[in-house]
């Protein structure tokens, strides 16, 4: 049952991996963006590691979207930190300093699938121009594109 409280749009649901969220506000779109950013420090910071990680192993030239399995290595760098944040503590580390956490709607713990297609269609998302993170101003549950198809929802902790 959906209820409005002046801008904020709020869902009637209990999840039990956090007893204590009675009603949860959907994440929004602003909230989301300066996420994003927090997040896309703390992967660089992860991708800078990544590389010298790789540097010994084979060409010391390397450049990603050159070399295929360079950037492999740094995909699957990324898909990790997310996907692990996401499965094990529902948010990553932009997530707890914004207090947005990450449910599967419906209301059981995020499965590593959903963590999974969540951060493989992020991607796509963001490769159409942003128009997948642009929807989440259209949703009424403020959802971007991977959050339909992974089945899941961003909820404000306080």
């Amino acid at each position: 049952m959906h209820v409005n409280s002046g801008d904020a749009q709020i869902l009637q649901v209990k999840h039990p991996t956090d007893p204590a969220l009675k009603t949860p506000v959907y994440c929004s779109f602003t909230r989301r963006i300066l996420i994003m950013v927090y997040d896309a420090v703390i992967l660089l910071g992860l991708l800078i590691f990544a590389s010298a990680i790789a540097l010994p192993f084979g060409d010391v030239n390397k450049i990603a979207f050159q070399d295929f399995w360079f950037t492999l290595w740094l995909l699957v760098v990324c898909l990790t930190y997310l996907t692990v944040c996401w499965r094990y503590g529902g948010m990553t580390v932009g997530m707890r300093a914004w207090k947005v956490k990450l449910y599967s709607s419906d209301e059981q713990a995020v499965t590593w699938p959903q963590c999974l297609l969540r951060c493989l269609l992020a991607i796509v998302s963001l490769l159409c121009f942003g128009l997948g993170i642009f929807w989440v101003l259209l949703d009424q549950k403020n959802r971007a594109w991977h959050d339909l198809a992974a089945k899941t929802v961003l909820i404000r902790t306080q």
